[in-house]
């Protein structure tokens, strides 16, 4: 941005005065520290390898003490003195014993073996095996002959082995105790930050261990200097040296006065660059601080200065044309700007309020709210929140839809919503509420403890929102009614009372307006179950025939007893429960395929679920029972035929022989009612007057192409009397049999 002037004039000079002053300060610091960091790098090298020194020698010297002091008990020279087969178990568990018990004090994942010269075998890592001869011969060629000292320390391509030929103290050797520590147990144990070079060197000189940074920075001369000169000197002390790129190091080495180890890391000048680092980092940092400091004090002097000059400027109208020619104009627009957008926020979040309330309504049923917060909430939404005050939850269900569709079932709880919004006034509840999908919930505020003034009030708020319901939107609701509470956390609890007694609407048909006070006795009684099985029989053969009237005579009743019967709504619950449980059972035996479908899965919910007697009764007789008449009718329309048309081939065989239902239906398998019923559903007929029909079209037949006398066609079609033949012919043909031969004849 563009500053004025004086503005400059203030603030330069300031500015270089300062900058140099600070760059002066910062490059005394520099010089001043720099010894003092290589100092410190040194002695933390030379503390860390003293730690390493101290942290393995007493690895080194547990491990030998373990092993020299088993040597000495009886245990051990009774063992190595003695063969070890399979079969001796306990001697190799004593010595398994022993070596797991060194390896404790010892040091982790390293492998401990004792092997018995005298009777050639050897235990490892818990196995058992017998030496050769050749190989007896090794062992006293490696680690016996020629060799000086009974306890060393040696070099192997997987790390390093201590070697302690037992007993310590005499000429005549025994056994052979072996502890090889791997090099990645000696990563492990001697693993620093950094991965800084660690090198082991015996009083040899020889290379014991190096560490995986460290291989090829060290040759054996420099090594073997190292070891002339910590042997010479003190048990602490650093070497300089030169890397093969010709850059300067230093061989921090701590020589242990045990078994004079020496052992060594490196210092070079990369390392003391690195760690000068932090120190020209940190005083990088303090100039600029101190540079952004003195930056900040011109400025503000600067501005100081300038202060009457930027108060003139406020004079000048926002929207002006002319381009700011300091910053000060700049900071005002910018201030303005603010200003706006913080009135356009608190717009926002004005029209954004009734959905805040909301969702601390949902909070307080969901009881997610602290006394804090509510306070809180109830005077960021204008309620008061005082000890008089009492509180009432009122839940509004949908009965139907009225003339609308299931699907607008969304649309008329948001109607219902704004309904209740603009029926109840504004000072005695708070927002309403969508609870969920089928419920609209309200929380009523009341001042005074007047329970029965309360009561009454309630009840006329509900009277007007389903008469405005009915009046307005052309649909059905109830109402239910929680008890009074003085305290807004106990709102999940009234929403659950509310819930409670809308089940009740399955008692007290639509448009009900129930209080939880006046049902909480019937709630907590006993649950007493009513069957209507006699009525549930009816309907049920009534499916099985496919009578569809027959149904409707049936289900209505049914349910009405169920209902009727059902003052607990637990009690209604297991009974609809039974119910379908037997419409399944009636499905799987007539074989037809309606419930538990892919549509119908969650029929129990969707029962369980609707509190409206009359959206029961819809679904259970339009999605289930209709559906299940409908596929049996069809099913058994064939069937009906099918047995029908045997019983008809059967009566024209076997009209002159003695013919019964009772008799068909034991060929046939089948009930006489059952026979009867479809025989009569498929011809139209009874099966009494099927036959005796046709009985009379074979006399018709006899008399007029036979000369038998008609007291033989009437025994012959089972009538043990002529007479009764006689009058049933002639009120079939309205002549006597004898008439109708004789007409016949004379044609």
């Amino acid at each position: 941005m563009k500053r004025g002037r004086i503005f400059y004039k203030i603030f330069v000079p300031i500015l270089v005065l300062g900058i140099g002053l600070v760059i002066s300060f910062g490059s005394y610091i520099y010089l001043t520290t720099i010894n003092s960091v290589i100092e410190r790098v040194a002695d933390g090298k030379q503390s860390l390898i003293t730690q390493i020194k101290n942290t393995l020698e007493q690895k080194i010297q547990t491990i030998e003490y373990a092993f020299n002091t088993y040597s000495t008990t009886s245990s051990f020279r009774e063992v190595v003195q003695n063969p070890i087969t399979e079969q001796d178990f306990e001697a190799y568990r004593d010595i398994n014993s022993q070596l797991n018990y060194i390896a404790t004090m010892g040091m982790d994942f390293v492998d401990y073996s004792l092997i018995s010269l005298e009777q050639n075998w050897q235990i490892s890592n818990g196995k058992l095996s017998h030496l050769s001869k050749e190989e007896r011969n090794t062992l006293y060629e490696s680690y016996i002959d020629n060799r000086s000292r009974g306890l060393f320390w040696i070099k192997t391509d997987k790390g390093i082995r201590f070697v302690n030929t037992l007993p310590v103290f005499s000429q005549t050797k025994q056994a052979i105790a072996l502890s090889d520590i791997s090099l990645q147990t000696l990563h492990n144990t001697l693993q620093t930050e950094g991965n800084t070079p660690v090198y082991i060197l015996n009083r040899e000189g020889e290379l014991l261990y190096e560490s995986e940074t460290g291989k090829s920075l060290l040759s054996s001369r420099q090594l073997g200097h190292i070891t002339y000169v910590a042997g010479s000197g003190g048990t602490n002390g650093a070497i300089a040296l030169e890397r093969a790129d010709h850059q300067s190091m230093k061989a921090i080495y701590a020589k242990s006065p045990y078994n004079n180890w020496v052992y060594v890391t490196l210092l070079d000048q990369r390392e003391i660059s690195d760690a000068l680092k932090t120190t020209r980092y940190g005083i990088v940092m303090m100039v600029l601080l101190i540079t952004l400091l003195i930056v900040i004090i011109a400025y503000v002097i600067s501005l100081y200065f300038t202060k009457p000059f930027r108060q003139i400027q406020r004079i000048l109208p926002v929207n002006s044309q002319l381009e700011p020619k300091n910053e000060v104009d700049w900071i005002i627009s910018s201030i303005d700007t603010i200003l706006s957008e913080k009135e356009s926020l608190e717009g926002l979040i004005e029209s954004e309020m009734p959905q805040l309330e909301t969702q601390f309504i949902l909070n307080l049923f969901r009881n997610r709210i602290s006394p804090e917060e509510l306070k809180q909430g109830m005077q960021r939404f204008g309620h008061k929140l005082s000890e008089d005050s009492v509180y009432a939850t009122l839940l509004i269900q949908l009965d139907n839809y009225g003339e609308r569709q299931a699907i607008d079932k969304d649309l008329l709880l948001v109607a219902v919503n704004k309904l209740v919004e603009e029926r109840i006034p504004q000072e005695d509840r708070m927002i309403p509420i969508l609870l969920n999908d089928r419920t609209q919930a309200t929380i009523l505020i009341f001042e005074g403890t007047n329970e029965q003034e309360n009561r009454r009030q309630v009840l006329e708020y509900a009277k007007t929102i389903i008469r405005t319901a009915r009046e307005v939107l052309k649909l059905s609701v109830s109402v239910g009614i929680s008890n009074f509470y003085d305290d807004l956390l106990l709102s999940k609890e009234a929403c659950e009372m509310s819930k409670q007694a809308l089940h009740h609407r399955l008692n007290l048909g639509k448009e009900s307006i129930i209080f939880y006070e006046d049902i909480s006795r019937v709630i907590s009684g006993p649950v007493l179950l009513y069957y209507p099985s006699e009525l549930e029989s009816q309907l049920f053969d009534a499916i099985r025939i496919g009578d569809e009237e027959q149904v409707s005579r049936s289900l209505y009743p049914l349910l009405g007893e169920m209902m009727k019967h059902s003052k607990n709504p637990l009690n209604f619950e297991v009974t609809l429960i039974r119910f379908v449980n037997n419409l399944i059972q009636l499905e799987q035996l007539l074989g037809v395929e309606v419930l538990l479908t892919e549509d119908n899965y969650t029929l129990y919910h969707r029962l369980l679920d609707i509190r409206n007697p009359e959206e029961i009764e819809r679904i259970l007789v339009k999605e289930v029972i209709h559906p299940m008449v409908s596929s049996v009718k069809e099913k058994t329309d064939r069937q009906f035929r099918l047995l029908s048309d045997k019983i008809a081939v059967i009566v024209r065989s076997e009209f002159d022989q003695d013919l019964s239902l009772e008799l068909i239906g034991d060929r046939l398998h089948y009930s006489p009612n059952y026979l009867s019923s479809i025989f009569k559903k498929e011809y139209g007929m009874t099966f009494s007057e099927y036959v005796m029909n046709y009985r009379l079209e074979m006399a018709k037949k006899w008399l007029v192409e036979t000369d038998m006398t008609i007291k033989e066609i009437a025994e012959r079609l089972q009538y043990h009397n002529s007479q009764n033949f006689i009058r049933s012919f002639r009120k079939k043909e309205h002549v006597t049999p004898g008439a109708y031969r004789n007409l016949k004849q004379d044609k």
